[in-house]
């Protein structure tokens, strides 16, 4: 009966199982820094493609804000937004392009949510180029 007794004791003292349970509560943060680090990523490749974005709408602004008054505006738009349909059209959801002026700089932002794999985690990129409007100014003598 003793030798029974001690074996059910040795049992219950036992480290059987234990491996399964460490597995099971470290496997979901591995793979939660797995993710993160491909979010990172992602969130640095929407952040490159948005900075391109800005500055060829920048670009298109600089060059056209001074013989089309009316409509740079809509040519820097639609460049920006040509840029992130080239580059990264899955990347920046939702991209939103804003140009403006200010005296004689005209910029463009472009802002738009990243592609999420981290659940709850919102990501949202932001990119300004700003510059001069361009000017033919003929000389002086």
């Amino acid at each position: 009966m003793e030798r029974v007794r001690a074996r059910v004791a040795a049992r219950l003292r036992g480290d059987r199982g234990t491996s399964t349970v460490e597995f099971m509560i470290i496997t979901p943060l591995l793979f939660l820094l797995l993710l993160s680090v491909v979010q990172f990523g992602l969130y640095y490749f929407a952040s490159t493609v948005s900075e391109a974005a800005a500055q060829a709408g920048a670009r298109k602004a600089r060059a056209t804000a001074d013989d089309n008054p009316g409509s740079w505006q809509n040519m820097a738009s639609t460049t920006a937004q040509n840029r992130i349909s080239t580059l990264g059209p899955a990347l920046v959801n939702g991209a939103s392009v804003f140009p403006f002026q200010d005296g004689d700089q005209v910029g463009v932002t472009v802002t738009g949510r990243v592609v999420k794999v981290v659940p709850f985690l919102n990501l949202t990129v932001t990119a300004k180029s700003v510059g001069p409007i361009e000017r033919f100014v003929p000389d002086a003598g």
